[in-house]
């Protein structure tokens, strides 16, 4: 998986270990927290060497992806550079499309597979100062839409989880205004947790969605609706 350092990609890597499956977590850094109990694969998901490089080392071919890499460089579009415009774009969409192009052929040359893209409820409405953030998670929806169709007749299903406001350790410290703003638009009373998006994840990954594919699951605690 991408992206597996913190937050919800760490719920994610830590469900995945806890059910059996070793994690192999593609990223920049290593985490710093000397608790992390996964493998650690240095790369660069926005660079296409970098992921081929970082793929040719595993010992096994991955029968699970999850993309789950992303970044955010807030800014109205008037004021947005042409750097970050891209550089959100190369990491969020473009990484995804990456590992995807490395992996995916390999499932299904073998037969089985299971893709889980992590795109967000800001990229199917969108978001005042997130155009970038927005444009690429909007992407990736039709990014696993057509690898759906593509590998599918291969054994491979490829999804999407969509999260909204999710109570990360970072999403805590935002100001209250933010959360607030959130909380009212939920139609729950209660914002989502990592593990949330982790429970959907593994679904996903699993025997029990053999016949979901294409599709766009949202753990938003209602904020789209």
């Amino acid at each position: 998986m991408t992206g597996g350092r913190q937050g919800i990609g760490r719920a994610i890597a830590d469900a995945l270990g806890a059910a059996g499956a070793t994690v192999h977590v593609f990223d920049i850094a290593p985490p710093d927290d000397g608790v992390f109990a996964h493998r650690f694969v240095a790369a660069n998901v926005a660079d296409a060497a970098s992921v081929a490089n970082a793929t040719a080392t595993l010992a096994t071919h991955p029968t699970l992806l999850v993309n789950n890499a992303g970044i955010t460089r807030d800014r109205s579009i008037g004021r947005m550079s042409d750097e970050e415009w891209s550089r959100v774009l190369d990491v969020n969409l473009t990484g995804a499309f990456n590992m995807i192009r490395a992996i995916g052929p390999g499932m299904a040359q073998r037969g089985y597979g299971r893709v889980v893209n992590i795109t967000s409820i800001n990229g199917l409405r969108g978001k005042y100062g997130q155009a970038n953030y927005a444009a690429a998670k909007a992407g990736l929806i039709g990014l696993t839409k057509t690898a759906a169709r593509e590998f599918g007749k291969k054994g491979v299903t490829v999804n999407a989880v969509a999260p909204g406001m999710v109570m990360t350790d970072m999403a805590r410290v935002l100001p209250q205004e933010i959360l607030e703003r959130a909380a009212n638009e939920a139609a729950l009373a209660a914002l989502a947790e990592p593990q949330d998006v982790s429970d959907a994840v593994l679904f996903l990954l699993s025997d029990a969605a053999r016949a979901i594919t294409g599709e766009v699951l949202k753990v938003d605690a209602g904020q789209y609706i």
